[in-house]
């Protein structure tokens, strides 16, 4: 028996030792090891589900489709800060989803770092759903707002799509 109390409600501190630009992580789902998914996973849990107060299911199966590449940055210590997820939509479309960085992450451009690499390795014409507060965000990489907003989960969000290259 250990004397070692566990808190599993407590998340480690964020590493902040990284120097330069963040290295971007791509990997389709069967090439993702236990750890990274983990880390994918939980962040998106950390600010979608807890942080923004939305019951939903996040895991769905446009997570395990064979063209769904999740991207990721991590700290040293090799947990996952910022994640997003690029999908193939069936007009030949891009989808850029689940965009999302742990708080004590933020600032730091790493959301940034992975739209830029969603970009580069997808092409135009690649759309979003981005909630109504970071439609600006995406309009400075290249982003329109192409149609009307909508509330889902009492968040207002807005259709937004790139069709050339920023």
């Amino acid at each position: 028996m250990s004397d070692v109390n566990i808190d599993p409600t407590r998340r480690p501190a964020v590493s902040t030792d990284q120097t330069g630009p963040p290295e971007v992580h791509a990997a389709h789902l069967d090439e993702l090891s236990p750890r990274a998914l983990l880390g994918i996973l939980a962040v998106r849990q950390d600010v979608f589900v807890v942080e923004q107060n939305c019951a939903y299911p996040d895991i769905d199966a446009r997570d395990v489709e064979a063209e769904t590449l999740h991207l990721w940055i991590e700290d040293s210590d090799g947990r996952v800060l910022s994640t997003l997820r690029l999908l193939r939509e069936s007009d030949g479309a891009h989808r850029i989803g689940r965009v999302a960085t742990l708080a004590a992450a933020r600032g730091r451009s790493y959301s940034g770092a992975l739209l830029r690499r969603a970009i580069e390795l997808s092409g135009p014409p690649i759309v979003l759903s981005a909630q109504a507060y970071l439609v600006d965000w995406y309009a400075r990489c290249g982003f329109e707002v192409c149609g009307e907003r909508w509330i889902e989960d009492g968040i207002e969000h807005a259709p937004m799509r790139l069709d050339i290259r920023p």
